[in-house]
């Protein structure tokens, strides 16, 4: 069984904070540690409860925040930017489940550091007509390729959202939402037998099923209207609202592609101190 995971930051144990996950701060490299504890937990699980390999992918920021030297010896990690599928590059890549490790709360609702791709300027995505997070997003990606969602991790708020696009995967809530920049946190070393036996118990749904390739429609609402003008030069998205794109896709594959396409113009248009 080979099992990838895809690792985000905000939804690690103890994070809270914009430093905290922002690379080169003193907080950054504080979480660094807890966060590859984070997966180091995971993996132990998954090969506990069979997994033959498992790849990490390195899915926050600049994809650079694990620390290789402190990964559990019998993983392999994915690190660095500028992967065809970003959070999800590998997913295409046969193997028989996934694990969503630190995610998040969408853009535009309650949750720790909640934020949906880019940290700020994007207030809302709907994939299909339903307000998505990046769980969601990356879920339907996952169902393309014939791959379930084994495990969530990251606050309660997160949990409950994998409820509602994957009931059948498991949860752990490492953190209790109290507002975006604080939450009543887990001590690591609880949390770390917390994610262990979760992803073990997770494995007994490990398997490919048949995926099947369907067309999707994504909305994306951002903070400012000229991030939607210049969102809206991209052959294909068409401006619906003042601060409001949208587009479809014959596939979830080139949904997600269109959307980092999107996201990228949309961040490269952002001006100092006023968005």
């Amino acid at each position: 069984m080979r099992i990838m995971i895809s690792a985000d930051m905000e939804g690690a144990t103890g994070v809270t904070w914009t430093a905290d996950v922002e690379a080169g701060t003193e907080p950054w490299q504080r979480f660094r540690k807890m966060f590859t504890r984070d997966v180091n937990a995971c993996v132990e699980g998954l090969f506990a409860g069979g997994a033959s390999d498992v790849l990490v992918n390195e899915a926050h920021s600049s994809q650079r925040n694990v620390l290789l030297e402190e990964l559990d010896g019998r993983a392999r990690m994915l690190t660095g930017r500028h992967k065809p599928l970003s959070m999800m590059q590998g997913i295409d890549s046969g193997v028989d489940g996934v694990v969503f490790l630190g995610y998040h709360a969408a853009a535009g609702l309650d949750g720790v550091l909640s934020h949906t791709y880019l940290p700020n300027q994007i207030t809302g995505v709907w994939l299909d007509g339903v307000r998505a997070s990046e769980g969601r997003l990356n879920s339907a990606l996952a169902a393309e390729h014939g791959v379930p969602v084994l495990l969530v991790t990251g606050d309660d708020l997160t949990c409950a959202d994998a409820a509602e696009y994957d009931p059948d995967a498991g949860t752990v809530a490492v953190k209790e939402c109290v507002s975006r920049y604080a939450a009543i946190c887990t001590p690591p070393a609880v949390t770390a037998t917390m994610i262990t036996d979760a992803a073990r118990r997770a494995m007994a749904r490990a398997g490919r099923f048949a995926g099947a390739v369907a067309g999707h429609r994504i909305e994306v609402e951002f903070g400012a209207a000229h991030l939607a003008a210049a969102a809206a030069v991209v052959p294909t998205v068409d401006q619906l609202d003042v601060r409001r794109v949208g587009f479809d896709a014959a596939s979830m594959t080139d949904a997600m592609k269109a959307f980092k396409v999107v996201t990228a113009i949309a961040s490269g248009a952002v001006e100092g101190s006023y968005g």
